[in-house]
């Protein structure tokens, strides 16, 4: 038996390091991967069928010009680009009406892009960038159940919902976007809007350089944790930036928001079912816990909803207050009715240290 052992050996140590050429080509033979290609869609043609007929590691490019249509993408290793603002998807000419039992998609839910996987699994690595998305009574572009999605340099200008948004998703990249005068968030991000849950970990999430004006809201953070917001300009909205969270476990917050420029947001929004007007807020934290926001500049927001300042810790609708937050050197100047403002019934859950301020609610916090 031993014998036999050692023969197997001898035999599998010839085989490894043979010389090439030892065995014909076809002995062995190894099934080739697919290159990525690259499908090119000009005006008058369907993005949907270049999309549909991509497969993982292709990249669909969209000349410039006008598409009236929805996009739905559903392939990993997706690429979807186009050659910047001057390649515009538009709402479909004819309104697309379902049926009485059809699920709602993209195209009839009012929305732009649609990147959509499944719950158990979900839609991975694809990118869209360096295209504008306007006009869509819902969302500019839409994300549901994604891994690693990267929107980056797309605009979204004047949809009736969000500009772009992204629920139950994880290690999403929002880079150098620019949404303007969308109906509310110009970004939301959320762990679901169908439910009140617990904040959910988006495992390292990256808001970075967007510019975010005249929206209702610049930014929303909807119960989520383990993320950055960083190097965005947010100007003109009604809020620049929310952190909403809820009386559920876990909370929402332990993210750092640093670098940010939040001026002069004093757009008058309406009171809504969960918050009253908002005008002069810069950023908001309801119900957060854990938010490190270092070295921002947030100036000139006036108002005088219960939400208005440079700063505010508000203890929302459902009285949830906000608890181990920092608020370290940042430059918070020229807010009404203060720049930092607390309204925590307990002063000592949260830090104010080392801000540029002069007005704080109540005082003693600059």
């Amino acid at each position: 038996m031993k014998r036999n052992h050692v023969r197997y050996a001898a035999f599998v140590a010839v085989l490894l390091g043979a010389a090439p050429g030892a065995f014909p080509a076809s002995a062995i033979s190894f099934p080739a991967a697919a290159a990525p290609r690259t499908l090119t869609v000009h005006p008058g043609q369907s993005i949907q069928k270049a999309v549909d007929a991509a497969r993982a590691g292709d990249t669909v490019l969209v000349q410039a010009g006008t598409y009236h249509e929805s996009v739905t993408v559903k392939t990993s290793g997706l690429t979807l680009r186009g050659v910047g603002p001057r390649t515009v998807i538009v709402p479909p000419r004819k309104k697309a009406v379902p049926g009485p039992r059809a699920a709602i998609g993209c195209v009839e839910g009012g929305k732009g892009i649609c990147v959509v996987g499944l719950r158990n699994k979900p839609v991975a690595r694809v990118t869209v960038s360096d295209l504008k998305l306007t006009g869509f009574s819902s969302v500019g572009l839409w994300s549901l159940a994604t891994d690693r999605l990267t929107v980056q340099r797309v605009r979204a200008e004047k949809n009736g919902k969000w500009g772009i948004s992204q629920e139950h998703s994880t290690r999403g990249v929002f880079r150098n976007n620019i949404a303007l005068g969308n109906g509310d968030a110009g970004l939301y991000l959320a762990n679901t809007t169908m439910s009140e849950k617990g904040a959910t970990d988006s495992r390292g999430l990256v808001v970075e350089g967007n510019a975010l004006e005249g929206n209702r809201n610049g930014l929303s953070v909807v119960r989520l944790r383990n993320l950055t917001v960083r190097r965005n300009y947010l100007t003109g909205n009604c809020a620049g930036m929310l952190v909403i969270g809820d009386e559920n476990k876990p909370r929402a917050g332990a993210l750092t928001v640093s670098e940010n420029h939040v001026l002069r947001n004093n757009k008058y929004c309406a009171k809504t079912a969960r918050l009253p007007f908002v005008q002069g807020s810069g950023i908001v934290l309801s119900g957060a816990e854990s938010v490190l926001l270092t070295h921002n500049v947030v100036s000139g927001n006036s108002g005088r909803s219960p939400l208005s300042g440079g700063v505010v810790l508000f203890k929302g609708m459902v009285g949830v207050a906000n608890d181990k937050n920092r608020v370290d050197e940042n430059w918070i100047t020229g807010n009404a009715p203060a720049d930092l403002v607390n309204q925590n019934a307990s002063k000592g859950s949260n830090l104010f240290r080392g801000n540029l301020c002069r007005v704080s609610v109540p005082a003693g916090l600059c």
